[in-house]
């Protein structure tokens, strides 16, 4: 078959806005129209409909053979190289007599380079004032990704603009995961010292990131009157956008889609993330595919199953709960102490605990909301259930073997333990949870990040097991009052103590999403 016999699917990332969801509808049939012997189908990986699936069966029910999927994304990164590959895996085995294809994403192009500084031209024009652009600083705003290849791109982007352009300096911010965020961009560039700011957000569609990024400048503009702050439209629907996507499939189906792999963190070792080499590709979107219909009402949740131990493992938990009197414990405690039991074959190791306040609920939230654990040891990252952690979408790390531990270690005289929990401070600010199960120094640098730093941890879990440092890290633990903790007295714990309080979380973490969704369709 002809490498010209082909359709596109374009897959978008989908939007909770109706404004951005119009916008790549729009820009679909832009495509068509320049590309009028092609058929053109589209879909997204969240909230919207249709679903790349349906795009997918839509075109081979019109009798397509070879089908290229395009990601309708600006940078390749998680999406491009993990979410939409698996996709395309799935539909490939579900539709075997189809040929598929996989186009690159956008990625920096001329074309895109060229709208860029239109948009800025367009910006400027609608000042009344003349200023040089040497007298200008432009601040391009990304969207920001846990890639730091495509968020490379974004300032290599800036820096091809400012000195194409003559802007006086430029600076690179991003809507979230990456540093600096807008604000912050914003505030560092209206220090500088220019006359004007060109703010020029690097989407392609409007939606709830884009107009956060336009209040944000606003708000610097009502801040620095003497400041003149401009907003450059987005990208948007545009033939240069359309031009790119169709080359992009054309690419993809003649077999020369590029990617970035050079220094792709899934490839190579890239400092910071050389854990991350050979992470399989599997989709992060299923709980939000296609959760806004097509007429932008919600449409029914994703399916979201209870915890189902296993026969042996539920008899076991009948009996621990028959064991004792388990009244005197508060009642969001009750899994964590009966998992404890089950792990340690003793009723006695739960007198030991120590539960601060509220520590049980507040970490059960936590794993719904930030999504990651660290651990001290590769003991306790092992003892966390796959299963329960696949479901939970919540990512493990730990730092004891990353080779930036090894120097930080060596060069401040900590042990490795301790060095990884210095890390994760440093590269995960407060959206974890923390599990440690062998290290006392792991605990003591926690405490002392914690109280000399302002770390906050959501939850802290400590139960090493030993005799030298052991009991002393642990009243160090007990007496953090600024973060929830849970830990024990003596020298009993280990690593598998600390996984089994993870779990024990987590399990009742998935109880009560669960719960709460059977009530909602009991309402």
């Amino acid at each position: 078959m002809s490498t010209q016999d082909y359709s596109i699917v374009l897959a978008g990332h989908g939007s909770r806005d109706p404004a951005g969801i119009a916008e790549f509808m729009s820009l679909v049939e832009l495509m068509r129209q320049r590309a009028p012997q092609r058929r053109i189908y589209h879909g997204f990986l969240e909230f919207a409909t249709p679903t790349i699936d349906q795009a997918v069966a839509a075109a081979i029910a019109d009798g397509a053979k070879t089908v290229v999927m395009t990601p309708g994304v600006l940078l390749a990164a998680t999406h491009a190289k993990n979410d939409m590959p698996s996709e395309l895996l799935a539909l490939q085995q579900e539709h075997p007599d189809t040929a598929f294809h996989f186009g690159a994403a956008m990625n920096l192009h001329p074309r895109l380079l060229e709208l860029c500084r239109l948009r800025i031209i367009e910006a400027e024009a609608r000042s009344t004032r003349t200023v040089a652009r040497g007298d200008s600083c432009l601040v391009v705003v990304g969207r920001g990704t846990t890639d730091p290849d495509a968020n490379s791109e974004i300032a290599k982007l800036t820096r091809m603009l400012e000195e194409g352009m003559g802007f006086g300096a430029s600076f690179v911010c991003y809507s979230g995961t990456a540093r600096p965020l807008v604000a912050d961009g914003l505030k560092a560039a209206s220090l500088l010292g220019f006359e004007r700011i060109v703010v020029l957000p690097y989407f392609l569609f409007d939606g709830v990131l884009v107009k956060r990024i336009y209040g944000a400048v606003d708000d610097l503009a009502a801040r620095c009157p003497d400041i003149e702050v401009l907003a450059a439209p987005y990208l948007g629907v545009h033939e240069h956008v359309a031009e790119v996507f169709l080359e992009r499939a054309q690419e993809g189906v003649e077999g020369r889609a590029s990617m970035n792999c050079s220094l792709c963190k899934y490839r190579v070792q890239i400092i910071g993330f050389e854990q991350q080499v050979g992470t399989p590709q599997q989709g992060h979107h299923g709980k939000v595919r296609g959760l806004l219909a097509k007429d932008n009402t919600p449409a029914a949740a994703p399916a979201w199953p209870p915890y189902v131990p296993h026969p042996i493992e539920a008899e076991s938990m009948r009996i621990i709960r028959e064991g004792r009197d388990w009244s005197a414990f508060p009642a969001e405690q009750h899994t964590a102490l009966h998992r404890l039991v089950h792990t340690t074959g003793d009723f006695s190791s739960v007198d030991e605990l120590f539960f601060s306040p509220g520590a049980a609920a507040i970490g059960m939230r936590a794993l719904l909301r930030c999504r990651r654990i660290v651990t001290d040891v590769t003991m306790v990252e092992t003892g966390l259930k796959r299963a329960v952690l696949q479901q939970l979408e919540v990512e493990t790390w730990c730092g004891v073997h990353d080779p930036e531990t090894y120097l930080l270690a060596e060069a401040h005289g900590l042990t490795r333990s301790a060095a990884g929990i210095r890390r994760a401070w440093e590269k995960f600010g407060n959206d974890v949870i923390v599990a440690i199960g062998d290290a006392p120094t792991a605990i003591m640098e926690l405490v002392r990040l914690v109280r000399e730093h302002g770390w906050r941890p959501q939850l802290v879990v400590g139960l090493p097991v030993g005799f030298v440092g052991t009991r002393e890290c642990k009243d160090a633990l007990r007496g953090l009052l600024q973060v929830p903790r849970i830990t024990n007295s003596g020298t009993r714990g280990g690593s598998p103590w600390a996984a089994t309080i993870v779990n024990a979380l987590m399990i009742d973490a998935i109880g009560h999403v669960y719960q709460q969704q059977q009530a909602a369709q009991e309402a």
